[in-house]
């Protein structure tokens, strides 16, 4: 019990000097980033399924057991959301850290120029894609919470593909542009956020930095396949 506790002591001034340097700072924002590039991945990979046409019977299989299995849901779920709240939080603070910076500095700010937009507007695009998310949470992740722990309805693993038609059609063409200039500034966000995320923890060159690129494209686009897709085919359906 003692050493436990002397472990936990331990980690948390751990974390506290790693707080407090600005490599230590860089190097959480790497791991937590790493969080959200693992949520995305997965998610998409899942989302994709929906657009083989078997009227989204590996779609269902693939919903029912993440969104019953309690390792995903009690264990997974709650350190992937975690990693991605610690992301925000720690990219909104060395914002207003690098805002103190420049106008306690005798040297006029630039505005960074030279960098893309991208770099020069991380905190912009990331609060885009913090909006998105909780909109996209507040889309599916609560309904299935009410659905599953208030409203206690019977488990139905053929319901997963119809509900995801529904809410792209519902949600109208608007919801549907929202979530695709979501999805673009993601890939805005992921193109420096990523390359940065890699140079922190020593990788700077090699296919790492292809797959970076390659990812902040690909990752997007899948998505806004998926949105347009559903909202097209449940459009001409009706």
């Amino acid at each position: 019990m003692l050493i436990c506790c002397f472990s936990v002591v331990n980690l948390q001034k751990y974390i506290w000097v790693m707080f407090k340097s600005s490599i230590g700072r860089k190097v959480i924002m790497a791991i937590s980033g790493a969080f959200l590039i693992i949520f995305l991945t997965q998610h998409l990979a899942i989302n994709l399924t929906s657009l083989i046409p078997d009227n989204g019977r590996i779609f269902n299989f693939i919903s029912h057991f993440m969104g019953n299995n309690p390792v995903v849901q009690f264990v997974l779920q709650p350190l992937l959301i975690a990693g991605v709240v610690i992301h925000f939080t720690m990219g909104m603070y060395l914002e207003i850290l690098n805002q103190r910076s420049r106008q306690s500095s005798y040297v006029v700010y630039s505005g960074g120029a030279g960098a893309s937009w991208a770099s020069r507007n991380m905190i912009i695009s990331g609060l885009v894609i913090l909006a998105f998310l909780i909109m996209h949470f507040y889309d599916f992740w609560v309904p299935e919470m009410v659905y599953k722990y208030i409203e206690f309805k019977p488990l139905d693993e053929h319901r997963y593909f119809h509900e995801l038609q529904e809410k792209f059609y519902n949600g109208g063409l608007i919801k549907v542009i929202l979530y695709c200039t979501s999805f673009i500034l993601l890939g805005l966000h992921l193109a420096h956020g990523f390359s940065s995320s890699m140079q922190s923890m020593g990788i700077t060159r090699g296919p790492i930095k292809t797959t970076t690129k390659l990812f902040s494209i690909l990752v997007p686009l899948g998505f806004i396949i998926i949105a347009v897709f559903h909202y097209v085919t449940t459009l001409l359906s009706h």
